[in-house]
Formats: C-alpha cells, sequence, structure tokens
C-alpha cells in the first residue's frame, strides 16, 4: 500500500472547521476546501495533486500513525 492509499478522518468537533487541500508540485497551491460543522466527520485521502491538508479549528484528526486533537 503507497501513502496515497492512506486514508484519514477529520471530525469536528465544533462547529465551522476547515479542511483545506494543498496542491503537489513546485508550487504549493489550496485547490479544495471544506467546512465541517461539530459531529461532522470527513473521509479523505491523499492524491496524486493532494499532498497536504490543513485543518483549522477544534478537530479530532485520526491516520494510520495515530491521534491528533487539533485545538484552537
Amino acid at each position: 500500500m503507497s501513502d496515497k492509499d492512506d486514508f484519514f478522518v477529520i471530525k469536528a468537533e465544533e462547529d465551522g472547521v476547515n479542511v483545506i487541500g494543498l496542491t503537489r508540485g513546485t508550487d504549493t497551491r489550496f485547490h479544495h476546501s471544506e467546512k465541517l460543522d461539530r459531529g461532522e466527520v470527513m473521509i479523505a485521502q491523499f492524491t496524486e495533486h493532494t499532498s497536504a491538508v490543513k485543518v483549522r479549528g477544534k478537530a479530532l484528526i485520526q491516520t494510520s500513525h495515530g491521534e491528533i486533537r487539533n485545538e484552537e
């Protein structure tokens, strides 16, 4: 399984959590964003186009490497 096949989960612990996808390549840019409300869950994965994800707001992030709580 490659890194691109790994899924990760983001669960919003407050309203208005922003999830922003960043592009691969020489110029890193925002290419997608979602807003989650408390209790909403987003399941995502890295792709040929997405190299990083930025999460703003209070959320629980679960990956194959463990869990992280994002606090404000």
